[in-house]
């Protein structure tokens, strides 16, 4: 069940969400899930394609930004280099980066099969957590079927959220965490969105801060950071690569909200794409047109970066069930925990 913060009378920021709350509203972006949950095994893929056609082809223009670099990603140095991005994303735990990578890799040779024989390789791109806590992560149960089956699970509608696909197994501020997305309406030319996907798997337990002031204690014992947090936004505003990288810089600043001093053992890394702009892979022209917006309207776009990331993270702990996972480790729910404060009113 997808629950959001609106549904706890919480408010992250001024801008106003998109008519779904999630990254889908951005037009033409899917997302799909491929969840893994028997027993000990608690893990799963998630997948965001920026559009339904050949991403080879068509590439959409993108950047990265890395907060803090404890991580095993696969693609983000062509991606910081060429900014564009290729295939769709992948999102696993640590040790399925290889094997969703081998998946996309597959899946882009039989759309293009002049691949690495007329024309160049191609780059897929891959982020992870480690969810290890809550699931046998040494089992390597992800396959290259499972990534073809958050492939093709992808649509534009809703985007399930909490414990599913690659946010099965995972932990966030000491609560339950997983899959989340939120997103901001912005007025420019015309009704634009930028909506936000995070994989959360951060922060130390008792160091959440809520948009209210709140600090929830999940009565964890007190450990050092060591999660992750994987964050992809899309917007249909027209950008270049360097806009995108300052626009995915400032998801750092929606999980500094959230209490996040990102720990020497976290990997935090945003990925930001735009649609407003494709890349021919056959072009022939010297000279391409290209749109970019107004670098005097950016402060739209970083507002609503930081705002529906720091949404995004809480709502993927609202969305997540109580858990519990490999050896009897459990997870309370955020949501739990929020119902159990109003009762006490």
């Amino acid at each position: 069940m997808t629950r959001t913060v609106a549904d706890y009378g919480l408010t992250c920021g001024t801008l106003p969400a998109g008519a779904r709350n999630a990254i889908t509203d951005v037009p033409g972006v899917r997302v799909g899930h491929c969840t893994l949950r028997n027993g000990d095994i608690n893990t799963g893929v998630t997948a965001i394609l920026p559009h339904g056609g050949n991403l080879f082809r068509k590439k959409v223009m993108a950047a990265s930004h890395v907060i803090n670099g404890f991580g095993k990603t696969v693609g983000l140095t062509q991606v910081r280099e060429l900014g564009t991005i290729e295939t769709p994303i992948l999102l696993t735990n640590t040790l399925s980066v290889g094997t969703c990578a081998t998946a996309l890799i597959r899946d882009a040779i039989r759309l293009n099969p002049d691949i690495g024989r007329s024309t160049g390789t191609v780059n897929p791109l891959v982020g992870e957590c480690n969810d290890g806590p809550l699931n046998d992560i040494q089992a390597l149960a992800i396959t290259e079927e499972h990534a073809r089956a958050a492939l093709a699970d992808a649509h534009e509608g809703a985007v399930e959220q909490g414990n599913v696909g690659a946010g099965t197994g995972m932990s966030c501020f000491g609560f339950k965490g997983g899959i989340g997305s939120a997103s901001r309406k912005i007025i420019l030319a015309g009704e634009r969105h930028l909506g936000v996907l995070v994989l959360s798997n951060f922060g130390k337990a008792g160091d959440l801060i809520l948009p209210d002031g709140r600090r929830p204690d999940p009565r964890q014992p007190d450990q050092a950071e060591r999660g992750s947090i994987m964050i992809v936004l899309a917007t249909d505003v027209p950008l270049e690569r360097r806009q995108l990288e300052r626009v995915a810089r400032r998801a750092g600043a929606g999980i500094a909200r959230l209490g996040s001093f990102w720990g020497h053992g976290s990997g935090d890394i945003a990925i930001a794409f735009s649609t407003g702009n494709l890349v021919d892979h056959d072009e022939t022209r010297d000279l391409v047109p290209l749109t970019a917006l107004n670098e005097a309207r950016i402060d739209l776009l970083f507002r609503a970066a930081a705002e529906a990331t720091q949404e995004a993270v809480l709502n993927s702990m609202l969305s997540a069930d109580a858990f519990t996972g490999r050896a009897g480790l459990h997870r309370a729910s955020l949501a739990d925990w929020l119902r159990d404060q109003a009762e006490r009113r």
